[in-house]
């Protein structure tokens, strides 16, 4: 291995670590969705994992494909900047979403009691919500849609620091080195964000949060709308 290959390797590494950890696009929405929608910890790190996959494999081929054509690591760094105002601007957009649908579900959820009087005079009242099979139709197809649209959205979302790491082995013609390089920034930018994402959602297994259980998906469409804005307005 060659010392050029060798300080690659290491920059990737702090790099793709420093990169996820300070990006809370990274694993916020892995945080909260889990959190709200009760995913299991095998679900929760699939999800993760392929979002994350997906993260890294959109740069490394549109990397590899500028290479190919000689396009200048500017005009490939703008093209990851325009990919992360789309990712970001879908962020929002999901983040919004989900907050109008967890208020909707949290006023139908609101318990409240009904009096009953049958035919003998004997009354009685019962308590209940307005959350129905209706309702629960379209929870299960939003459990299936919501992975699919992090999914998306992380397609988008861009690995900036990736290709400027890229452009030394792929002008070589180094293939050793293009895998290398990518399979080390990507291992540790996943094994960050499914560190993050854990460490976090224990942290959210409180007694003062599971008392809000009727708000969960709304603050978690609230907080991930949150992380986009922030992403989007304050560069993070």
């Amino acid at each position: 291995m060659s010392p050029e290959i060798s300080a690659l390797l290491i920059a990737a590494v702090s790099i793709g670590f420093l990169h996820t950890l300070f990006g809370p696009d990274h694993y916020v929405p892995f945080v909260m969705l889990s959190w709200s929608r009760k995913w299991s910890k095998a679900k929760t790190a699939a999800i993760t994992f392929a979002c994350g996959l997906g993260h890294i494999l959109s740069s490394i081929v549109l990397g590899l494909v500028g290479v190919a054509l000689g396009v200048a690591l500017e005009r490939l760094e703008l093209i990851e900047s325009t990919r992360g105002t789309i990712a970001a601007w879908l962020l929002i957009a999901f983040g919004l979403a989900y907050t109008v649908w967890g208020i909707r579900r949290a006023v139908l959820r609101k318990p409240h009691r009904h009096v009953h009087i049958h035919g003998a005079g004997d009354t009685h009242e019962h308590e209940h919500v307005h959350d129905g099979s209706h309702a629960h139709v379209h929870e299960d197809e939003g459990k299936t849609v919501t992975p699919w649209a992090l999914f998306i959205i992380f397609i988008f979302g861009p690995c900036e620091p990736l290709i400027p790491l890229l452009i030394y082995p792929a002008a070589r013609k180094s293939v050793a080195g293009v895998a290398l390089v990518s399979l080390t920034f990507g291992a540790v930018t996943i094994a960050t964000m499914m560190a993050a994402v854990f460490l976090m959602r224990a942290g959210l297994s409180l007694k003062v949060l599971n008392r809000a259980e009727r708000y969960t998906h709304a603050i978690a469409g609230l907080t991930i709308l949150t992380c986009g804005l922030m992403i989007q307005f304050l560069g993070l």
